[in-house]
């Protein structure tokens, strides 16, 4: 079999990361060409509001392009390069494809199929990273670190966030629930232990863990949840089920002063009533790592609420997320070589 590779990566999944660690598991005899794209520092199309390419979301360059690129080549491993159906017709030589992300969102997996290509992904890549974020966001929430910042960088000093009666409060006393059970989620629930809060998960498709149940952590309803926890954080996967689901229902179940973490994905979120929910105080503040368009427009309502804070999608940026990925990602392609089966089929 031919051993002739396309990289397609880009400023974050660095093509040369890929190649070395290819390299490395594969060995001498492997043909690697590489592409550099240009995301983050120019944005993706983000396709969850209409694509261009039918089916796809979340990807990054021009179709003709990635195609001309891919040529002959038997394997592809990219991170948000788009494969589409008529993409696939001129790539007959192509049987191989690995994906350096949990959902391989920029690809058409049908259509794969019908072409006989072995689609493959690397699940919990960025796991550590964004339960890792997850916890800060919490913390800046609950104890006020956003609030206190925003003050003092206009120069006014906020005394009062240690009154009684207005303070935050310690994760110790306090109900955190996790809707959505997988890699981030599960890892979530296990560095929150550490501080002692109740635990509640919301997923109807997973049974916890036998240490989670021991440990005390409960299995819950959605709606329970909602009622029930301080702090609510959002780890589902955007399916047709979950697209919107926290909306003016599910936000008008939630304690009053509740605050939302969501470091999963944007369209789980109806956005025009989380905004009535925080700006009439019915949720006390929010954490958004994502958004249902990205980059967020500058006129958007939410980026002018005092208890939001918003970051640019990066809950899953770390160092060991490259890493991790590409010697997933290598270990596929040397199994698919060896003939051996993949570990993470798609």
């Amino acid at each position: 079999m031919s051993k002739s590779i396309a990289i397609v990566g880009d400023r974050f999944m660095l093509p040369s990361v890929f190649a070395e660690r290819i390299a490395s598991a594969c060995g001498n005899g492997v043909d690697i060409r590489t592409l550099e794209q240009p995301w983050p520092d120019e944005p993706m199309e983000h396709g969850y509001a209409g694509s261009s390419l039918h089916g796809l979301k979340e990807f990054v360059g021009d179709p003709e392009e990635v195609a001309a690129f891919i040529g002959d080549a038997v394997l592809l491993v990219t991170h948000l390069a788009p494969i589409s159906r008529s993409m696939l017709e001129r790539l007959p030589k192509l049987k191989f494809i690995a994906v350096s992300r949990g959902g391989p969102v920029n690809i058409d997996l049908q259509a794969a199929r019908d072409h006989n290509i072995l689609v493959v992904n690397t699940p919990g890549r960025n796991a550590s990273a964004v339960a890792e974020f997850t916890v800060g966001a919490i913390l800046a929430e609950t104890r006020l670190i956003r609030s206190g910042h925003e003050a003092l960088r206009t120069g006014e000093w906020r005394g009062d966030l240690y009154r009684a009666d207005r303070t935050g409060r310690e994760l110790n006393e306090m109900t955190v629930g996790i809707v959505g059970y997988g890699a981030v989620g599960s890892r979530v629930v296990k560095l929150l232990k550490v501080f002692g809060c109740k635990l509640l998960v919301a997923d109807p498709y997973v049974q916890l863990s036998a240490q989670d149940r021991k440990d005390g952590v409960e299995h819950v309803g959605l709606h329970e949840l909602l009622a029930r926890a301080d702090v609510i954080s959002l780890h589902a996967r955007v399916t047709a089920e979950t697209t919107g689901f926290i909306g003016r229902e599910a936000l008008g179940c939630v304690k009053t002063g509740a605050f939302l973490i969501n470091t999963a994905r944007g369209p789980l979120l109806d956005y025009e009533a989380l905004y009535e929910a925080l700006a009439s105080g019915q949720l006390g503040g929010a954490m958004l790592d994502t958004f249902a368009v990205e980059p967020v427009p500058s006129d958007w309502p939410l980026l002018r609420l005092p208890n939001v804070t918003l970051t640019p999608h990066i809950a899953g940026a770390s160092v060991r997320t490259v890493t991790v990925a590409a010697e997933q990602a290598a270990e596929e392609v040397r199994r698919f070589l060896a003939g051996e089966p993949p570990l993470n089929p798609c």
